[in-house]
């Protein structure tokens, strides 16, 4: 017998929505349908209006955008559903991870803010909505990210191969998965994935990314600024952490070149190293008997990041893709499964992965139409 959830994602790049199908029946996980709903530019801009450090914005505003995230994240379940030619009425819960528009969980006071009204998906498409997964594991004093790793142990752990699972998106983490099931799983935000690229290349180019890393190709990396960058106490910093865009933004890298006459190419070049370098060095530091990489995210576009990563590793360096899922899936299928945890009253975090005092059941229900 069917057991359909519908997972949805979207990330820190700020690209657009992506809704997936997963039926778990017999505790597998198969894809049925994947659908993925772009932002528009209006959208686009406003969520990167609030994650801005130190913006300062109206409460109307913040209200008003996480009501039109919740209609197109409805919208988004609804055209899915519509393409896979499943009712509603079969699909047992939605997990929704909700847009991020600040993750500060090492202030005196910590919080993960996403938005998009769970209550409004939920009455939109009539199917239980699981949402606020972040801020259970934080109020166990947990970071609250990464949330994924539980899932990557659970499709992409292998008996006898050493793995790392890297997710490139706006920020990238990394997950290991020792072969032994008696070794502790671990994981952490490395930091900036996609998201300085992106940023440089807008500002620069007015482009929303760098397709293939072609033009990140063009310029020459400057090493002696990497070094500098990598500096910053973020990334000598030990685990458990977590980041986002609001520490690794446009402002964070004008303030470390202010003072320098670069070519916007070679900045460029030398972002997509920092993000190569940096997934590579925590992999060697913290997963030194790795024997095979697998990414996934939305970084596996990037072609010329994939190639600075396979040369800084000593191991096989592949897409999940050849493992079960496709890479830009991967995300949006972790929180079908997620959901799939808080129904069946399972946690859904790793404590030596986030931190946190305890294993904990994540997130909020928004009852739909029908009782579960």
């Amino acid at each position: 017998m069917s057991e359909l959830y519908v997972g949805l994602m979207s990330g820190t790049s700020l690209d657009g929505i992506d809704a997936s199908l997963i039926d778990f029946e017999n505790h597998k996980t198969q894809l049925i349908a994947f659908d993925y709903l772009p932002f528009s530019f209006d959208i686009r801009n406003a969520i990167q209006r609030l994650n801005e450090p130190e913006t300062l914005i109206s409460l109307k505003d913040y209200g008003a955008l996480d009501t039109r995230l919740g209609h197109l994240f409805a919208e988004a379940v609804n055209s899915l559903l519509a393409k896979a030619q499943v009712p509603a009425s079969s699909v047992l819960a939605i997990g929704s991870h909700g847009q991020t528009i600040y993750h500060a969980p090492d202030i005196q006071f910590p919080f993960s803010l996403q938005i998009g009204d769970p209550n409004i998906i939920a009455e939109k498409t009539g199917i239980t909505t699981v949402a606020d997964f972040r801020r259970r594991d934080i109020a166990v004093n947990g970071q609250g990210a990464p949330l994924v790793p539980a899932f990557h142990k659970a499709v992409f752990h292998h008996p006898t191969e050493h793995r790392c699972i890297v997710n490139i998106g706006g920020i990238a983490n990394i997950t290991v998965l020792p072969a032994y099931q008696s070794s502790k799983v671990i994981g952490f935000d490395t930091g900036p994935g996609n998201t300085l690229m992106d940023l440089w290349i807008n500002q620069h180019r007015n482009l929303a990314y760098d397709e293939n890393g072609d033009w990140a190709r063009t310029g020459k990396i400057n090493y002696d600024l990497v070094s500098y960058l990598k500096q910053d106490a973020y990334f000598s910093a030990l685990p458990p952490k977590s980041t986002g865009k609001e520490y690794f933004s446009l402002s964070w890298l004008n303030e470390k070149i202010k003072s320098a006459n670069y070519k916007a190419e070679d900045i460029q070049a030398s972002l997509c190293f920092l993000t190569a370098i940096t997934i590579c060095e925590a992999i060697q530091k913290y997963a030194p008997l790795t024997e095979r990489v697998l990414i996934c995210g939305g970084g596996i576009h990037n072609v010329y990041l994939l190639e600075l990563i396979r040369q800084n590793l000593n191991c096989p360096v592949n897409s999940t893709e050849p493992y079960g899922i496709h890479p830009d899936h991967v995300e949006a299928i972790a929180f079908a499964w997620l959901a799939r945890q808080t129904l069946n009253h399972q946690p859904g975090n790793l404590k030596e992965v986030t931190g946190a005092n305890k294993a904990v059941i994540l997130g909020g229900l928004y009852r739909g139409n029908e009782a579960v």
